[in-house]
């Protein structure tokens, strides 16, 4: 899978996210912010890897920032990128399944990397969409915003 990740800080979570979609056979097709050796804010960051992905650049984004709300409101003002904060993997997996979701937002103060481990395992093993929530994810994808 072609994965865009992007945050406005590097540490170990970044590192090892990075390393792990590595490990397991993703392609990381843009990297922003320290990650990829520049220095860009959240918002820049969150907009630049849901630009990605809603483009069909990157299949799936991962972003980053301290709280990982910031990034998640910069994603999901690119219309085709629906970014969830995910603290968990229940959520992850929550978060694709019933919500299609494409960009992973997640947070720097508290995701650890045994956290960050389990969240990817869930959110890239959930593959399948709920088929009872298919309405609601055409709703949310409609152009015009109506729901």
């Amino acid at each position: 899978m072609r994965i865009a990740v992007g945050g406005d800080e590097r540490n170990a979570t970044t590192d090892f996210v990075l390393g792990e979609l590595r490990r397991r056979g993703h392609e990381i097709v843009r990297a922003l912010g320290p990650a990829g050796g520049g220095a860009e804010q959240w918002a820049d960051v969150g907009h630049g890897v849901a630009e990605a992905v809603a483009s069909g650049e990157a299949d799936q984004g991962v972003v980053f920032c301290w709280t990982g709300t910031g990034v998640s409101i910069a994603a999901n003002k690119v219309r085709g990128a629906r970014a969830a904060l995910c603290t968990d993997a229940e959520q992850a997996r929550g978060a694709r399944r019933w919500n299609d979701a494409n960009v992973l937002a997640l947070s720097l103060r508290l995701t650890t990397e045994a956290l960050a481990r389990e969240i990817l395992e869930a959110w890239l093993a959930a593959t399948d969409i709920d088929p009872a929530e298919a309405g609601n994810i055409e709703k949310v994808k409609r152009a015009d915003g109506a729901l």
